[in-house]
């Protein structure tokens, strides 16, 4: 019995080899026959004509208006090259429809009426921070990652490296997108972005802001570090002046602004609060003392939920992209607050990205000598 099964096995495996073979060979018999008509296929859906396939891409992008779904989206931009330029034209700029889909889309300001809604997630043990896009109201659902970042110490100076990889944190890496560089008080910070601000912009000449060479990164890509804004907090020796307080310059991408040219050169930064050419000019919001609550006080509109000294507004104090260059004092543009140990809410608008309000973000973490 055992020794007619074991016949009876055999010649199963060997048909269905010899099945396999045949169908193999009929298959490449097939491609050199005709191998034109096996080129057409595989390049039949770029063949497609331009008014279909912008209409496919059209409903696609309307119907699915948030993520995960959104994934679809970049599903079509992956399909060939030229379905990728059809998707990115036909989805825009986050400015204009206030949706983020592709990773370019992090250095675009968001949107013009409603903020992004996003949370920050701290890993205290490996100073790992990360950036994610909210999708429900609630603060326990980690939602769309965006972006993440680590802290090093460069001897006197600490430094975040921001990476669209969670777990590749290193400048070697093609997922950097820039970093953020303090000096030893924690005080002043550089924000540098890893991609030339604009035709003939020249790195940042540091030693801390320089981009090592490695196998990773493409020749055509400067291997340097651009500076295109700064984070500066106020001595408060003893909170003699009450919470901390913040001035944050730097140019903002606009809507009529191209990629290339969304910063200037770093020969034009000024430090001053109210003489700055080009640049948008933010500071926090100064919060008012509740005689009750004995406590600074700041209107989050429930989207903050823990004290904290990390907790802050900003709003436009110089804003060259307006009328007068004068910034709407009252419009929050950036609100940044502590919702668990190690939960925090970010929401920012135009003309904010999502990489520079970040960037903004990671400067509240850690202690600062001078200011409390």
């Amino acid at each position: 019995m055992s020794l007619r099964r074991s016949c009876l096995s055999r010649r199963i495996s060997r048909s269905f080899r010899e099945t396999q073979k045949s169908l193999k060979e009929t298959r490449l018999s097939g491609a050199g026959d005709d191998s034109a008509e096996s080129d057409s296929a595989s390049g039949s859906w770029a063949g497609m004509l331009p008014e279909l396939l912008g209409e496919i891409i059209k409903r696609v992008d309307t119907s699915e208006d948030r993520w995960p779904q959104r994934q679809n989206v970049v599903a079509c931009a992956c399909v060939c090259k030229r379905w990728r330029d059809i998707t990115k034209d036909i989805v825009g700029s986050p400015l204009l429809n206030g949706k983020i889909t592709f990773p370019s889309c992090l250095k675009q300001p968001g949107p013009r009426d409603l903020p992004h809604h996003c949370l920050i997630k701290r890993n205290k043990k490996t100073s790992t921070f990360y950036l994610y896009l909210a999708l429900t109201p609630s603060f326990n659902d980690k939602g769309k990652f965006l972006l993440a970042a680590r802290r090093y110490r460069r001897g006197a100076h600490t430094e975040y490296i921001m990476s669209l990889d969670a777990d590749d944190l290193s400048q070697g890496s093609n997922a950097y997108v820039g970093k953020l560089s303090s000096d030893f008080l924690g005080t002043n910070f550089t924000i540098y972005d890893s991609q030339p601000p604009h035709s003939g912009a020249k790195p940042s000449s540091s030693r801390s802001s320089r981009r090592f060479a490695s196998k990773q990164i493409s020749p055509q890509v400067p291997a340097g570090n651009f500076e295109i804004g700064q984070v500066s907090y106020k001595f408060n020796l003893l909170k003699s002046r009450g919470p901390r307080r913040m001035v944050c310059t730097l140019k903002c991408p606009s809507s009529g602004e191209t990629a290339s040219d969304k910063y200037l050169d770093n020969s034009e930064m000024k430090k001053s609060e109210t003489a700055v050419s080009g640049y948008t000019v933010l500071r926090n919001k100064s919060p008012r003392w509740h005689e009750h609550l004995q406590c600074w006080c700041l209107n989050f509109h429930g989207r903050v939920t823990i004290a904290s000294v990390k907790n802050f507004q900003l709003v436009a104090t110089v804003d060259q992209s307006q009328p007068g260059g004068k910034g709407d004092e009252e419009t929050v543009l950036l609100q940044f607050g502590k919702v668990a140990d190690d939960t925090f809410t970010m929401d920012y608008r135009q003309p904010l990205s999502a990489f520079q309000a970040f960037a903004i973000c990671l400067t509240s973490f850690g202690t600062k000598l001078a200011c409390e």
